[in-house]
């Protein structure tokens, strides 16, 4: 894949979630970092992502973005918000899990997720405290939040989804026998060698993500490779 088709990918597709929703993850501030988790949430489901914007402008709209408001809300007003946000097919076991989440977050950790990242001994670990702060919480949610936190937290350095490796497979920047630790280093090394001003190795896996995602799976030829 040559430099110039990377730059066409990553301009085309690289936008950050976390940025589309107008969260800004850079100065680590707690309630930032805890708007970008609730996002990951909410995408972690097998939900269109049209619905996921929608929800999160939702809980935006009834200021319920901190463990405290989450907490406030309750179940029903949990659900309304989903329900308003068209995630009804999930509502009641998302409303759940928000509510367990809040809960140990403020009972474990005074609810900052930065203190998670404090206390975590390495990235693996790192994970599995996040993963214990509410029931069905996967590997998915957690590679979706941490993804956009690497250069954030020293310790976010999270596999790639499916999604990613399945991209980079199809562009060749993978080898296709990869596990998906192996994916993770050889996109590491392909982006050392590839990458661009202004952009960074979260653009380019966000932007492998949407490529498979939008185009790949849905047998869509990218113009712009």
């Amino acid at each position: 894949m040559k430099k110039e088709s990377v730059k066409a990918l990553v301009d085309c597709l690289g936008k950050k979630y976390s940025e589309a929703l107008g969260i800004k993850l850079s100065h680590k501030n707690d309630s930032e970092v805890f708007k970008w988790f609730l996002a990951s949430l909410l995408f972690g489901a097998p939900i269109v992502e049209s619905s996921v914007f929608k929800t999160y402008i939702c809980f935006e709209k009834y200021d319920a973005l901190t463990p405290k408001k989450i907490l406030e809300r309750g179940w029903d007003g949990l659900v309304k918000i989903l329900d308003e946000g068209s995630y009804t097919r999930y509502d009641f076991k998302t409303a759940d899990k928000l509510l367990e989440v809040a809960r140990n977050l403020t009972e474990n950790y005074r609810g900052s997720l930065n203190l998670i990242h404090v206390h975590a001994s390495d990235s693996r670990d790192l994970e599995r405290r996040l993963k214990a702060l509410g029931k069905g919480i996967g590997d998915v949610t957690v590679s979706i939040f941490l993804r956009e936190l690497r250069g954030v937290w020293q310790k976010a350095d999270p596999s790639p989804t499916p999604l990613v490796v399945e991209a980079a497979k199809r562009l060749g920047i993978v080898k296709k026998e990869a596990t998906v630790e192996n994916a993770l280093r050889q996109l590491k090394v392909f982006w050392a060698r590839n990458k661009l001003t202004g952009r960074s190795f979260v653009n380019f896996e966000t932007a492998l993500l949407r490529l498979d995602k939008d185009y790949f799976r849905k047998g869509k030829s990218p113009v712009f490779l």
